[in-house]
């Protein structure tokens, strides 16, 4: 047991020496400070280790487009699984839809702050406005579908009117836009814009 000497000083605070014990107590909580702080760095390994999964099949898949559309064949594969429940798969429509929910925003941040701008560094600017609105009626749609009961029938309709949507925006992206884009710049820039896209998306991952 750790015994302590006070006495004051001469402004008459306590000070004093403590015997041997107390040593035991300090070294316990340096073990407690360092078992916290290698568990934080655990979780931050983690957390970067989860986001470099979610990001690694757009950062494989090669050039800012080619990634793009490997997004899109993924966001479509979740609507084909969604399409697929019925009206008793409640827990699995609410989970799929925050898989969608995330897989959506990733890939906005990524055309938001990276391509659609380069758009309009060539001039497109009206494509990339009328594309970032486009955007807007996503979350329109998601915020729907999260206020709209997932037994009901007009939840999977709406999934149904979202997904024709979707789709038209991801064809005229991947059959002109994307293409013109590509085109009109060096491979230099166009390399360039990959790895800022992929940057952007990892932060979000």
């Amino acid at each position: 047991m750790a015994t302590t000497t006070a006495t004051r000083d001469n402004k008459g605070r306590f000070t004093g020496s403590t015997a041997k014990g107390n040593g035991g107590r300090s070294g316990n909580l340096g073990m407690v400070a360092g078992a916290v702080a290698g568990g934080a760095a655990l979780g931050i390994l983690a957390m970067f280790g989860r986001k470099a999964v979610v990001q690694a099949p757009t950062a494989l898949a090669g050039n800012w487009d080619e990634a793009l559309v490997v997004e899109h064949q993924a966001t479509l594969k979740v609507f084909d699984t969604i399409e697929a429940t019925d009206e008793h798969n409640t827990v699995k429509r609410g989970m799929l839809l925050s898989h969608l929910k995330h897989a959506l925003l990733k890939h906005a941040v990524e055309e938001e702050n990276v391509i659609y701008p380069a758009l309009r560094e060539i001039g497109q600017r009206d494509a990339a406005d009328a594309l970032t609105k486009e955007h807007g009626y996503v979350k329109q749609y998601l915020y729907e579908l999260e206020n709209i009961p997932s037994a009901s029938p007009d939840w999977i309709a709406k999934v149904r009117e979202f997904r024709a949507d979707i789709e038209k925006h991801m064809q005229e992206e991947e059959m002109h836009l994307f293409p013109m884009l590509r085109s009109q710049l060096s491979e230099e820039r166009n390399k360039q814009l990959t790895l800022t896209m992929n940057k952007e998306g990892f932060k979000v991952a």
